[in-house]
Order: structure tokens, then sequence, then C-alpha cells
């Protein structure tokens, strides 16, 4: 078959395609299994223009003149001509350009639209979405738990149309495990958390919780790998509230994506206090580098930990009971 994948956002910060499927290689894995069998083409927006070959998938490049197109007819007429016999779409937030793109395929062309943790609209934006429906042929979510405010919000009525398949992979495993980075050997229990700064991340509930588990495992160490978010000056207030905590937290801020391995590799246990995600890249990366999961007891999280039997689960917001299972 032929296979076409497409999103109508753009990243014009990105202006060399090499750079740009490094920064995107937790999905480009897929892509790389599905060339052995089909024609596979994806069409991205960075600031280039050109076609890219990487392992057996094509990338037609080009760059947008907006952050967002309303009425994306160049980039329609040219994926007609591609005669795909099936469109992913990546995420639900662009309903009018999949009405469109919908009138200007066809009929025969199947779209499936691939879940990324948005959450329906509401006001008129839901009745485009509701619109849009009548012209998408399936939906891909990591876990059908997700689809029910989908459902209760008369978006998506026909329940048939959903199937739970996580569509991101990781480039990561266990055989990245390098030797330790400075640590020290007495250290008995290390921690990895990865995330924005930000409420939905929820960086201080593990904290606390983590601050609260030093007074047993005094050597224990986290680290904290993050980029932008608001909440910074509660984190770093959390950090110097003792002389412990100083010891054991190190706020690793910003690294590249290539040399997260490093970090997954020398953890024990992965930490995560998110409300709410729609995958979960950096728990599918530690899983495939043999870090233990510790994670909210939240759909997608349940999915991948199986309903924690590989992995702990605690409520979201929860330090006593992710202290608990520390």
């Amino acid at each position: 078959m032929r296979l076409v994948f497409t999103s109508y956002n753009s990243s014009p910060e990105f202006t060399c395609p090499r750079a740009w499927l490094k920064r995107i290689a937790f999905y480009t894995g897929i892509l790389d299994k599905l060339s052995e069998t089909h024609s596979v083409t994806a069409v991205e927006h960075i600031s280039y223009t050109g076609e890219f070959w990487q392992n057996g998938v094509r990338y037609l490049f080009w760059p947008l003149k907006k952050k967002v197109t309303r009425f994306p007819f160049h980039k329609h007429r040219m994926m007609k001509k591609l005669a795909p016999d099936v469109v992913f779409i990546n995420g639900f937030i662009f309903p009018w350009q999949i009405i469109q793109l919908r009138l200007q395929l066809g009929k025969t062309t199947k779209i499936i639209v691939l879940h990324r943790a948005e959450k329906p609209f509401k006001g008129y934006k839901a009745v485009l979405q509701k619109m849009a429906d009548r012209f998408v042929s399936g939906y891909f979510f990591s876990s059908l738990e997700q689809c029910s405010s989908w459902i209760s919000g008369g978006i998506i009525p026909d329940q048939t149309k959903f199937h739970e398949i996580l569509q991101s992979s990781s480039i990561f495993s266990s055989g990245n495990k390098p030797p330790s980075l400075d640590l020290p050997r007495k250290i008995s229990y290390n921690f990895l958390w990865v995330g924005r700064l930000d409420e939905n991340k929820d960086p201080v509930t593990v904290m606390k919780a983590f601050i609260g588990f030093l007074e047993f495992a005094p050597r224990a160490q986290l680290k904290m790998i993050y980029q932008g978010g608001d909440l910074f000056q509660d984190v770093e207030l959390l950090k110097n509230s003792s002389e412990k905590a100083r010891n054991a937290i190190r706020l690793v801020g910003s690294v590249q994506h290539i040399d997260l391995k490093n970090y997954l590799g020398e953890a024990d246990f992965l930490l995560s206090g998110s409300h709410y995600e729609g995958s979960g890249i950096s728990v599918i990366e530690a899983m495939s580098c043999g870090c233990i999961p510790i994670l909210t007891n939240i759909p997608s999280f349940r999915k991948m930990t199986n309903g924690g039997q590989l992995g702990f689960l605690y409520e979201v917001g929860d330090n006593a009971g992710l202290l608990n299972i520390l």
C-alpha cells in the first residue's frame, strides 16, 4: 500500500532534514518498519525545501508561510498526486484542514488520525471536529480509556473507529547502558525525571515524595531533565529545602535527545507525575533501557504498564502515595 504521514504543524526553527528527523526519531522508527512492506512518504514542514530519503522512507520537505495554514490547497493537491491508500494525520486539532483533505482525495483513500494528547475542543471548534469525524476512517489512541471524553462529548460517536495502538517507539535499548556517569558506587538508588516544569508534568509532587524518601534511603539520587515550564522557582525551592535534598537532587536542565540514553541507561527508576499524557515518550524510552517506571495512574500509563504489572502506579498529585511506593 501507499502510506502518507503528515501534520499541519510547522517547525520553522529547523533548517536541516537530518536534524529534524533526529528530533522525531521516536516516531520515524515506525515509518522505517512500515517501509519494509509498503511505500511510505512523510510530508514535513520545516525551513527547507526538497526531497530526502532515510531508511526506505521518502520525506518531502517544504516550509509553510505561516505557523498554521488554514487553506493548504497546494499541499493537498500534491498529496493527491501521491495517490495514497491511507493518509495518517498527526493530531485532531486541524479539523477544517482534514475536511478539505477529504474533499481533495475523494472517498477511496482512508484517513486515520493519530491521537497526540489533544483533548476535544469546545464551542465552534468542537462543531468542526464533529463535521470532520464524518470524513475520518479511524483513530489511533494509546489507550481506549482515552476515548471516553471524545464519545461523551459527541465528537466521535462511532466507537468502532477507535483502535488501541502506541504511535511512538524508542531508538534506545538496554544495550545502550553506559558506564556510570561519575556516580559514586555507594549510591543505592538512582532516579530520573524527564519533562517540562509545569503543572501537568507535576515535578513538585515527585520532588516532595523523593525528599521524604531520603529519610529512608539517604544515598538515593534524583536527576531532573527539563526544558521550559513555569515551575522552576518551586523546583529550586524544594531542592534547597534541606541539605539532604541539595545533595541528592540534580537539576540537569535540557539535554540533546541522543544524550538522553546515557541518563536512562544509568537510572534504576523513572519517575513521572503527569496528570495527562497521550502516550508518554520518555516512559517508552526509559522502559526500553531497562528502567523501572513509577508513574501516575492515568489511562496511557495503565496501558503501557499492563495495569501496573510492569512498574508501579500511584494517584495523580498524591505525594504520600508515591512515597509509599518508594
